[in-house]
């Protein structure tokens, strides 16, 4: 295909944008770069009923977030414009009139109320109801009416659809750059409704005009809408235009972390993982969660997406946006689904955590202190992370695990106290006390002193160090003790000992 590739992510504002699109989104973006093409951003809002207020925001919020930019689109313009189907109602009639003009389409005037009764009357004979080639001829339309009665019911402002008069009994073969040859019987297909009673087009009419109308070269979208493709071929050779008609590929499902049917929210809150980019409050209040309020970093989280259905072909896991778009081709796509791993995708992201700067991570970590309501210095935080975000797998992690250097132990850990220190520790550390006062705060050094200390007095290492890091830790966790005191100063670290043997001496050994 020798011409400019155009692509477009085109989603329904009908509430959060699930993971699986933001990957429809991401390998669009990869494809239009990759081949110096164009990506178009489309919101298409035609399905009224199931609009959610501020949907169509947290889309764009979301796809900023994972660093995905768009060369034409709602929140831009561009030339093809405008870029919501709302705001584009005008042009789709003409084109479903024209269908009808040419026989592809034809009125109906079925109630909804009439097929809900054919759909139950059909289940009672353990039968599915579909309105197509078999059942149009004795349903309420064009087909089966005159042209006077047919004028009469639109004249009279009654409501209809105009529907698609899906050809009997046509081999169609079709080719998906994915999955590659395609074929279906026209007969076992029903004719989809392209434009309601309330005059707005379907996804299907509107997909298409659009489609055609922003000169579209390929159309890159999930596999649910592979069902849709015979439709939509007909509908280009309806209309004419399978010249420009663009190349499709079905992108694989993502599936469950047991990779048993496909992700849903109910899998995140059952196991305990974010399935939408970003926070999203529904109109009910209720908060789902997103991976950029868990502590992902948009890097590491476009990285595991990326690579959820498609592979480099090498054993390379890490890849920055640049590299992806370098490599990436629709040929290594795979058909089946790709099951998400929530421990994977945490690996992603302590993998870009331990990446980052000390001074990139302390502009990450400022907002979770200012929100605790911890006080800090930059320099003291710049140390802190430097020790422990080799651990971390989030921002957060660094001030959850390392929260000791910010406050006094609340408590101990009594049951480490009764297996691991003896009442003469006491004495020990009182006397420890007086070594620590004439000594720099220097980690090394410190680590020099304590190892005397216990050479002089007979100790194991164990019997004065494991004392001194619940009195600062109020656990045995932690980086190199030095390295603790270090941090923590002179002052407040004999503060710390000074209480801990207070507590010692009322402890129940």
């Amino acid at each position: 295909m020798n011409r400019e590739v155009r692509v477009r992510f085109a989603p329904s504002p009908t509430g959060p944008l699930h993971i699986g699109g933001v990957r429809t989104a991401l390998y669009n973006y990869l494809f239009a770069r990759k081949h110096n093409g164009k990506f178009i951003l489309r919101i298409e809002d035609t399905d009224q009923q199931r609009f959610v207020p501020g949907a169509e925001e947290y889309i764009i919020e979301s796809l900023t977030w994972c660093g995905i930019k768009f060369d034409e689109g709602v929140h831009i313009g561009g030339p093809y414009g405008p870029y919501k189907q709302s705001e584009r109602k005008a042009i789709y009639k003409q084109y479903a009139d024209y269908l009808i003009a040419k026989g592809s389409a034809y009125y109906a005037f079925d109630t909804a109320e009439e097929l809900e009764s054919l759909r139950k009357q059909y289940e009672a004979e353990k039968k599915t109801f579909q309105y197509d080639i078999h059942t149009r001829t004795s349903l309420k339309n064009s087909l089966t009416l005159s042209k006077q009665e047919t004028q009469d019911w639109i004249n009279a402002g009654k409501p209809y659809v105009v529907r698609f008069k899906m050809p009997e009994n046509r081999i169609l073969q079709l080719h998906d750059l994915i999955r590659g040859e395609v074929t279906v019987n026209t007969s076992t297909l029903d004719d989809k409704v392209l434009f309601k009673s309330d005059g707005l087009p379907t996804y299907h009419l509107a997909n298409i005009v659009d489609d055609h109308l922003m000169q579209i070269s390929h159309v890159i979208r999930g596999e649910e809408w592979l069902p849709s493709l015979p439709l939509h071929y007909l509908l280009y050779e309806a209309f004419e235009w399978t010249d420009t008609m663009p190349l499709f590929a079905h992108l694989p499902l993502l599936l469950k972390p047991d990779g048993k049917g496909k992700l849903s929210k109910r899998d995140g809150d059952r196991l305990g993982f974010p399935v939408f980019p970003c926070n999203w409050h529904n109109p009910d209040g209720e908060l789902y969660p997103g991976f950029r309020e868990w502590g992902y970093l948009p890097q590491a989280f476009i990285n595991m997406l990326a690579l959820l259905g498609w592979n480099p072909g090498t054993d390379q896991e890490l890849f920055s946006l640049n590299e992806l778009v370098e490599l990436f081709t629709i040929e290594r796509v795979n058909k089946s689904g790709a099951r998400f791993d929530p421990e994977k995708a945490k690996w992603f992201n302590q993998q870009y955590l331990k990446k980052l700067s000390n001074d990139e991570l302390t502009e990450l970590i400022k907002p979770i202190i200012l929100e605790r309501g911890i006080n800090t210095t930059p320099e003291k935080l710049h140390k802190v992370i430097g020790l422990l975000k080799e651990r971390a797998i989030f921002p957060q992690d660094i001030i959850n695990e390392g929260i000791y250097f910010f406050q006094k132990p609340l408590q101990y850990d009594d049951a480490a106290i009764k297996k691991r220190i003896k009442p003469t520790s006491i004495n020990f550390l009182e006397q420890l006390i007086d070594d620590l006062n004439s000594c720099n705060f220097a980690n090394e050094e410190l680590e020099t002193a304590m190892n005397t200390f216990c050479q002089q007095h007979q100790l194991g290492l164990g019997e004065i160090m494991i004392p001194i890091r619940i009195a600062l830790v109020g656990t045995t966790k932690g980086p190199h003790l030095g390295e603790i005191m270090e941090v923590l100063g002179k002052k407040e670290s004999i503060d710390r000992i000074t209480t801990f043997i207070s507590y010692l001496k009322q402890f129940a050994f």
